[in-house]
């Protein structure tokens, strides 16, 4: 899950993604880069880094990055071992110029970097599955180009969203996987397009400058970007469908796909996206809140015949803070901050290497000991996925002197590996595979743990379909190649 954006026809574009890549920093926290392209002298210019965005540039960095257009990144890294050659945005050098970055897994990356290997001669640069989706894609447009010849290249921006149409159909057949795209083409324009099922988000928005001859457009991840940098939301872009803006700021969108099937992660709405964002015309804020209600009531209902004390909830910083609002005010129980969040630790879930997520947690999260103490806790959290942070959390809570220490999940158990964003491609890593409720308190030490149910999280979301593959195991996508995929992530 990476945070990707893009700028158009506004006056040094870099510095506007620079702006928007800081409310996209909760999406990766391992590096980030911006690639501009400037038509007056027809140069590309890039820089990335590891390290959040405010440490990566500085004004004299983002002054280099000359260009009316520009797209960033902002890392996490699910494939590869995090190394400088493998951060985005990529570059091609043909056709014209491509530039590109995204956000998502490609399940058969391996065997299609053996392909491009094998027989088109393409030798890999990096470890980055975005290469991958980035030669297929230059491959098919080249050879829409050829096509036209001996006639010149396409000047008609008509005519090259046509070409650059069959090069995604052709990635839309040889890549499995989830992915949402944005990329330059040098002196033509931006584009970007989503994999078929829209697994993961991308949105578009639009801002009149008459000023700057036409208005500007801004493709992000989530719209709480768009709302930042001014520009009015426009559409959740839809799966299958290519966007184009031209040089002279016309934007042209193109149906892929006849039929496509929509199944957005739900995970967006449980932890990844920010409150503030909307996504599929479902605020995440509303969402959240929704699961802490759903769960609050599944509890009462568990309560009528299982006692168990609880004097106080407590949400286990910051994503789950919104459930535990709701879902307090639903039990009528006092909501108390009893974890003080360091705010300048990443998010532990999405650190790389199970020491650094270990290492992180206890820094991360001071407890109110006056508070705990002689206390019966409810922690809320918005999901547990290896265990980690829950199992030193809730010790943390006995060392506190808690007398008892429950956990209410807004999200149901996790019991099938990810292949398509989320870094747990491995089934053993799961805290919940093969285990109950209450085998999984056992081995985190909790004394009850209360999931939100499958329905309810549906209920919650209220989209007619989602991809919820890490819950039931229903993939969305040809996982064939997925046993390689985790063997050499």
């Amino acid at each position: 899950m990476c945070g990707i954006l893009g700028i158009s026809n506004i006056e040094n574009a870099a510095h506007s993604v620079y702006k928007g890549l800081l409310t996209l920093q909760h999406r990766g926290q391992d590096a980030a880069g911006i690639l501009s392209f400037n038509p007056r002298n027809e140069k590309f210019h890039l820089h990335k880094d590891c390290g959040l965005a405010a440490t990566v540039f500085d004004r004299e960095i983002i002054a280099g990055l000359q260009g009316n257009i520009a797209i960033g990144h902002t890392r996490y890294s699910t494939v590869g071992k995090g190394d400088k050659e493998d951060l985005q945005p990529l570059i091609l050098n043909h056709p014209f110029g491509l530039g590109m970055v995204h956000n998502g897994n490609l399940v058969n990356y391996f065997e299609k970097s053996r392909d491009l290997q094998e027989r088109e001669f393409r030798h890999p640069l990096t470890s980055n599955d975005l290469e991958v989706l980035q030669n297929i894609l230059s491959l098919s447009l080249i050879k829409e180009l050829a096509s036209t010849r001996p006639s010149p290249p396409p000047s008609s921006s008509e005519v090259l969203i046509t070409m650059l149409g069959r090069a995604v159909h052709e990635v839309y057949r040889e890549v499995s996987g989830a992915y949402a795209v944005i990329g330059i083409l040098a002196g033509k324009g931006m584009f970007a397009f989503r994999d078929p099922h829209g697994i993961r988000p991308l949105v578009l928005g639009k801002k009149n400058h008459p000023d700057e001859g036409g208005p500007a457009y801004c493709i992000a991840s989530e719209s709480t970007t768009l709302n930042f940098l001014n520009f009015d939301f426009v559409e959740d872009i839809p799966p299958g469908t290519l966007i184009f803006i031209d040089q002279n700021a016309n934007l042209f969108k193109k149906k892929i796909l006849a039929q496509v099937n929509e199944k957005p992660c739900m995970f967006e709405w449980v932890y990844f996206a920010s409150p503030e964002s909307t996504m599929a015309k479902r605020s995440v804020y509303t969402t959240r809140h929704n699961l802490g209600h759903l769960l609050a009531k599944q509890i009462t209902k568990l309560r009528e015949h299982e006692n168990f004390p609880l004097d106080v909830v407590a949400p286990i910083p910051d994503s789950s803070r919104i459930a535990a609002i709701s879902l307090a005010e639903t039990l009528k129980l006092p909501l108390r901050e009893l974890l003080i969040k360091n705010r300048y630790i990443q998010r532990s879930f999405i650190l790389n290497g199970q020491e650094n997520r270990e290492n992180a947690v206890e820094l991360k999260l001071s407890p109110v000991f006056s508070e705990i103490r002689g206390k019966n806790i409810l922690l809320v959290d918005d999901s547990i996925v290896r265990g980690t942070t829950s199992k030193r959390l809730v010790a943390m809570m006995r060392r506190a002197g808690a007398l008892r220490v429950y956990l209410a999940i807004t999200c149901p158990p996790i019991r099938f590996p990810c292949m398509l964003g989320l870094d747990f491609p491995s089934a053993n890593e799961l805290v919940a595979y093969k285990r109950s409720a209450d085998q999984v308190a056992q081995e985190i030490g909790a004394d009850k743990i209360i999931y939100l149910g499958q329905e309810d999280l549906k209920a919650a979301i209220n989209l007619p379909d989602l991809c919820m593959a890490c819950l039931d195991g229903n993939y969305p996508v040809d996982i064939t190649a997925s046993r390689e995929f985790q063997a050499r992530r």
